[in-house]
């Protein structure tokens, strides 16, 4: 799904003939179809199975889009001049990178290419969010992420979002600074002043109590009465919810 940030954030589906605005959906019934083809995202072959986010398993093992430093930043050795493609890595690790402070019911850190603010914290579902640091690349913004993982969850609890769980009291500018006495001192010089605080509101109707999640493999048919949308997820009225992302090369038709 694609995004655009205004006063409520607006998704839309990119097809292959089409782009549908599903803000234009909330409160009405929509249906996903998977026709039961699966399309490597990489190479744009059939693939009996998906792996990471859409690859086929030939990409997943080779292509620099599903790097072990996708997850693990640490891991990058763009600026080193290494990598599964050096022309990929160069692109988009050996780039200025931010490490991130997002709220939603705990405080996250997280690190992204100084171009995918603030895509990424629409995509994890992020209440507020506020830049931590500015580094030259992938593998130092994920050291400072890595020393900040003791005090600092890396995953967003994405069932306790989908219920709009949120905890107020979370003051991102106090987090930001108290990290000065956290972070080795070789690292404090990435610390931006930066203290602007970024806050997003969702197009949701109404939020599930509890949360079922389904998947294409298991129900090949989704239909509901959309309810909302946040993150990479949509929402529907039997509490029913399914992380688009994860179904990325799934081709599925469209009825509403």
């Amino acid at each position: 799904m694609s995004t655009e940030v205004l006063d409520v954030v607006q998704y839309a589906f990119e097809l292959s003939d089409s782009k549908i605005q599903l803000n234009d959906y909330l409160g009405k019934r929509i249906q996903l179809n998977w026709t039961g083809v699966i399309v490597c995202r990489k190479c744009s072959k059939t693939t009996k199975k998906s792996f990471g986010e859409g690859f086929c398993y030939a990409c997943f093992i080779s292509a620099p889009e599903a790097s072990p430093c996708i997850l693990h930043p640490e891991l990058c050795e763009a600026h080193l001049g290494k990598g599964r493609d050096l022309e990929y890595e160069e692109r988009n690790h050996n780039q200025p990178h931010f490490v991130y402070l997002a709220a939603t019911d705990i405080v996250k850190v997280g690190v992204t290419r100084i171009t995918q603010i603030p895509t990424r914290w629409i995509d994890q579902g992020a209440k507020k969010a506020i830049i931590l640091a500015e580094t030259p690349n992938r593998y130092q913004a994920g050291l400072i992420e890595v020393a900040l993982k003791s005090v600092f969850a890396d995953k967003t609890n994405w069932q306790n979002m989908l219920r709009n769980i949120n905890d107020e009291s979370i003051d991102l500018i106090e987090e930001k600074w108290r990290i000065e006495e956290i972070l080795p001192s070789d690292m404090l010089e990435f610390l931006t002043d930066d203290e602007e605080i970024s806050e997003f509101h969702y197009p949701v109707l109404s939020y599930p109590q509890k949360v079922n999640s389904l998947s294409f493999e298991k129900t090949p048919q989704i239909s509901g009465t959309l309810t909302g949308i946040r993150g990479q997820y949509l929402i529907f009225d039997d509490q029913n919810v399914i992380n688009i992302r994860r179904q990325t090369g799934y081709e599925i038709e469209w009825d509403a």
